[in-house]
């Protein structure tokens, strides 16, 4: 697919998707965002791409809303209003349910929609200069439809605090807040990633969408008989999948699985 917004690189199995528009620090407006959504859309679907890493040109992973874009959104119709912040909320969505494992590699600023993006990705890796920000409520907005998945990384209590003073969150209070799960120096923030991607490429595939579906099925409730029996129904599907026992097989026979070749 061509971009204007966007590079894709190929590492082998691991997709590194930059945004590039640099001299805005890659700021959402409405070619972003249909971008990001094509890209997301097309490398799930390709059975090549084992890890995504989302990644920024430039000084910032992502600043945010393009106040242009804003500006025009506010003199939109309601219809037209509406329509442009379902395409965010679908964009954001198609990011957070994507089958292979994602990694928001961060540096800079991550406000806002950035900061959506980050928090949408499975994982976060900051660097020590980034910056974070759930800024929309000093611009008389509102983090809505980043909202779902910054809570779920940082927790309701949290959250009452960031959504309303828009405070700049460093990498450290990040990582102390659940967001970041790694935080490096900037000359180590690649390496960084690249230890997590490593990780990541040693587990099944098949196991490791698995497991994002389970954690979607089981959090938040109730251990009760209907939880216990979906988790034993889950279990008993994936032992007796071509993965699983080759994954036991590599195991018994002291070598690498397939999946790892």
């Amino acid at each position: 697919m061509h971009f204007t917004t966007l590079e894709i690189e190929r590492r082998g199995p691991v997709a590194w998707l930059w945004m590039a528009r640099p001299t805005v620090h890659n700021a959402f407006d409405e070619g972003l965002i249909a971008e990001l959504t094509a890209a997301f859309r097309s490398l799930a679907a390709d059975p090549g791409v084992r890890v995504l890493v989302l990644a920024g040109r430039g000084k910032s992973f992502s600043a945010g809303a393009d106040l242009g874009w804003m500006q025009r959104l506010g003199a939109a119709s309601p219809d037209d209003n509406l329509a442009d912040a379902r395409r965010l909320a679908l964009m954001l969505r198609t990011l957070a349910e994507l089958p292979q494992p994602t990694i928001a590699r961060v540096h800079g600023a991550a406000l806002g929609g950035g900061l959506g993006l980050a928090a949408a990705c499975d994982l976060c890796v900051a660097s020590t200069e980034a910056q974070f920000a759930t800024s929309e409520v000093r611009l008389g907005l509102i983090p809505s439809a980043i909202g779902p998945y910054v809570l779920r990384a940082i927790g309701e209590r949290q959250a009452h605090r960031y959504f309303q003073t828009g405070e700049r969150i460093d990498a450290q209070r990040a990582h102390a807040l659940g967001l970041a799960h790694e935080v490096a120096a900037p000359d180590a923030l690649d390496a960084a990633v690249q230890s997590l991607v490593d990780a990541l490429l040693a587990g099944g595939p098949l196991a490791q969408r698995a497991s994002t579906e389970l954690i979607r099925a089981v959090a938040h409730r109730p251990v009760d008989d209907a939880l216990v029996e979906d988790t034993a129904q889950r279990i008993a599907r994936l032992r007796a999948t071509p993965e699983a026992r080759e994954g036991l097989a590599a195991f018994l026979g002291k070598r690498k699985p397939s999946w790892r070749d």
